[in-house]
Formats: C-alpha cells, structure tokens, sequence
C-alpha cells in the first residue's frame, strides 16, 4: 500500500521533478531535528544535482513501511535496535546507512520538578515498542527506582523484579508520549518531541541517558539500493563537517553528531 494521502506534499514536490527522478530523492523524517538536519543539507544536495523532498511525518508506524514499499527513498527518525525490531515484527527488508546523531532519552513531568518528589503509584509513561521501552526502563534501573531481572537484555515491565514505589506503568507509541504529560507524573520522551515541545533537555529532564548511548539515529533504505548514487549523495552531505558543525552548533548538546 502507498501512503499518498501522508505524502501528498512530497509528492507535489515530486511532481515538479518527475522528469528526473534519479535525481530527486524524498525522504521521510520526525520535524526536530531530523527535517532541521535535512534543510540544512538540501544546498549541497542541490549542488550535486539531486533534489531533496522532506516529508514530515509523526507516526512512527509509516516510514518504515513506505521505505520498504518504494513511497519513500529514505527515512530518517530512528535508531538502529527500533529499526531491527520493526524489520522482524513487520517482514520488513530495511538496512541503516549512516549513524548520525544521538539524542538522549529522558524523563520529563509537569507534575514535579526533581526525581525524589516521585510519588508512591506514580504512573510513568514509556514507549511500548521492545527497543524504547527497554531504553526507558533502564533509565530508571539505573536511577535505583526498579530493579530488572538480570537475565534480560530487552526488558519490559513484566521483567521488573523490584518496584519499591509501586510506579504504574503507562505503554503508548512513542509520538504520542508527549500528549501525556498532564495526565502522567513522568514520561519517557525522546529528544526531538522534547524540542517540539519547546523544553529543554538541559533544564527539565529529570533523568537523562548517558551521553554515550547507542541508539544513534540512522538514515534507513531498502536493503539492496545501499550503492543507489542518490542515497550515497544523500549519506555524503548529512555525514559532512559543516553538517557536524551544525548539529553542535544549533542545538548545543540536546542532539549530539554521531559520526
């Protein structure tokens, strides 16, 4: 199944350009700071002689099946463990190209503005897909607020063997995390909603991933078009040192360059 109605923007902008397609590459990406990236890359990509598309989309659900299906060449919004997870639940034949930058998952409330104010049956959100919600869950082993049973590499709730603080856990998909926050204590929200929520990572998460996680962020095709002269275009200019220099500069350590 094609995604027309999520891509029609895309696709008018390819319509402009349908003469030339080899040279026209449309790419699926969250807003921040994925589309920021992008935008920024489009000049050189322009120089090059390809024609960058930037198609926004917020359902995590689709770029992986419109990469796979031909709608997209590209995506870019994920890590590699989401990634190979959705490869095996889905059938998918996706392959990652380039890691390009890391952005910390944190907790995050409105309710309360340091971890030890956290209440007994407090209910904490998290994303339910295997690969975030271990991610989450590990944070707060790490914090001392759960214990999880050491036998599991790829945790989730049922795997949780001390709970001393009775949190109740709230499992959504991941987009929509961030429209939780009044109605949850804390949650477990990934950096670029952070940053389309106009918060700061550095001033309002609570708890905070290490600096050295290994959920880079990836820019993601079909397996088989790897050497595809557009996506190799497409790899060069995001992996360049102006594109580095941007990521530092532009968000200042809420999103770290990977490469």
């Amino acid at each position: 199944m094609k995604f027309i109605k999520l891509l029609t923007a895309s696709l008018v902008a390819l319509s402009l350009h349908a003469a030339d397609k080899d040279h026209t590459i449309i790419v699926g990406v969250s807003p921040v700071p994925h589309a920021e990236i992008l935008e920024f890359v489009k000049p050189k990509l322009k120089d090059k002689g390809y024609y960058l598309v930037i198609s926004e989309i917020s359902d995590y659900s689709i770029p992986n099946v419109a990469t796979e299906d031909g709608s997209l060449d590209a995506n870019f919004f994920q890590h590699l463990p989401y990634l190979e997870e959705q490869n095996k639940a889905r059938g998918l034949h996706l392959v990652s190209v380039a890691n390009v930058h890391v952005e910390p998952l944190g907790f995050y409330s409105k309710k309360i503005k340091n971890i030890k104010d956290l209440k007994d049956g407090a209910k904490v959100a998290i994303a339910y897909d295997p690969s975030n919600g271990n991610r989450a869950l590990r944070i707060l082993e790490k914090a001392g607020l759960i214990e999880i049973d050491k036998n599991v590499k790829v945790a989730t709730v049922n795997d949780i063997t001390k709970n001393p603080k009775n949190l109740q856990f709230v499992e959504l998909e991941g987009a929509q995390i961030p429209r939780t926050l009044d109605d949850v204590d804390i949650a477990a929200i990934s950096t670029n909603f952070v940053l389309d929520l106009g918060m700061s990572v550095a001033k309002d998460a609570l708890l905070l991933e290490d600096a050295n996680s290994p959920y880079a962020n990836i820019i993601v095709t079909r397996a088989g078009n790897e050497n595809n002269p557009k996506i190799k275009a497409l790899v060069d200019a995001v992996l360049s040192p102006d594109t580095k220099n941007f990521i530092i500069t532009r968000y200042k350590g809420e999103v770290i360059p990977a490469f």
